[in-house]
């Protein structure tokens, strides 16, 4: 059995997966706000639910906000800020006694959908997240790819590519640069770039009913990124030629970009035919916490 812990900033959830990758249990509870000491306690408390409810031990896999350092084996870039340069691998191994597996939570999401997702089957897999952020994730022949650094799949702290006057010297972002991908594609930054253009305030979600009903304001800044979706795309195509990428996240849900971007993408691609496939995840919020179960390999878990 294989547990998997989705430690987000607002909910922990946690899921046992059979062999066979069938859900055997699945617990949430919210996340304690910015306390350290209480996440752990949190997460020890549902591995212990789930157990209890399966009546068995399972390895322990984590998906989380950042990553960890290899130079210092503390927590860095973690949006849930109290993470950050805490020992939380090893912190949480010693509250639950037994090793503990741990990765970004967008590599999660992409081993996901690579394992027996939308992608099952596929050789090489780019996983994004589009929502409050943008993450990314690298599988490549069923093999999580994290590099030496840590940030394999870090695509959204990259400067938008092939940007246009207008577009410079972009939004600031949190990383302290300015016109990230992720300042331009996250849920805030077409939330942003659509206030900035029409003076009103809508989500993604509410972008995209507007375009839907007719409305020219929220289809122009739909349309805007979408171009800016299918550079930033180009620009992984150009360098990892994945057989598919799979999209999460709020903006995710958008269903037209599935169809549109691929239309784009090809001003940019450097190649004379596209294989590429541009698809919806098969296990939507549920890809988190599966992928964390699967950090542990078939032959690895009781």
């Amino acid at each position: 059995m294989r547990i998997g812990v989705d430690l987000g900033g607002t909910k922990i959830e946690a899921a046992a997966l059979g062999r066979d990758g069938r859900v055997l249990a699945r617990h949430r509870v919210a996340t304690p706000a910015g306390d350290y000491d209480a996440t752990l306690a949190a997460v020890r408390e549902l591995v212990t639910c789930i157990e209890v409810a399966t009546g068995r031990q399972g390895t322990v896999g984590v998906g989380m906000p950042g990553a960890l350092s290899p130079a210092t084996g503390l927590v860095k870039n973690a949006n849930s800020l109290c993470l950050n340069n805490r020992a939380f691998d090893r912190d949480l191994a010693a509250a639950l006694g037994r090793p503990v597996r741990f990765a970004n939570d967008a590599n999660c999401f992409a081993l996901s959908e690579a394992v027996d997702g939308a992608a099952a089957g596929a050789a090489i897999v780019f996983g994004v997240i589009l929502g409050s952020g943008v993450g990314g994730g690298i599988v490549a022949h069923g093999r999580l790819l994290t590099g030496i650094n840590a940030i394999a799949g870090e695509w959204g702290h990259s400067p938008l590519p092939w940007p246009g006057d207008a577009e410079r010297p972009g939004p600031p972002c949190y990383c302290g640069k300015r016109g990230c991908i992720e300042s331009f594609l996250s849920g805030p930054g077409l939330a942003f770039d659509h206030r900035q253009a029409t003076g009103e305030t809508a989500d993604a979600a509410g972008i995209a009913e507007r375009a839907a009903a007719g409305d020219p304001g929220a289809e122009a800044s739909l349309v805007r990124y979408e171009d800016r979706l299918a550079r930033s795309f180009a620009t992984v195509m150009n360098l990892l030629d994945p057989d598919v990428i799979v999209v999460g996240g709020g903006v995710g849900q958008i269903a037209r970009l599935y169809d549109r971007v691929p239309r784009l993408w090809g001003n940019y691609v450097f190649s004379d035919r596209i294989a590429t496939r541009l698809v919806p995840p098969r296990h939507g919020d549920a890809s988190g916490v599966r992928g964390a179960a699967w950090l542990w390999g078939p032959d690895e878990a009781p």
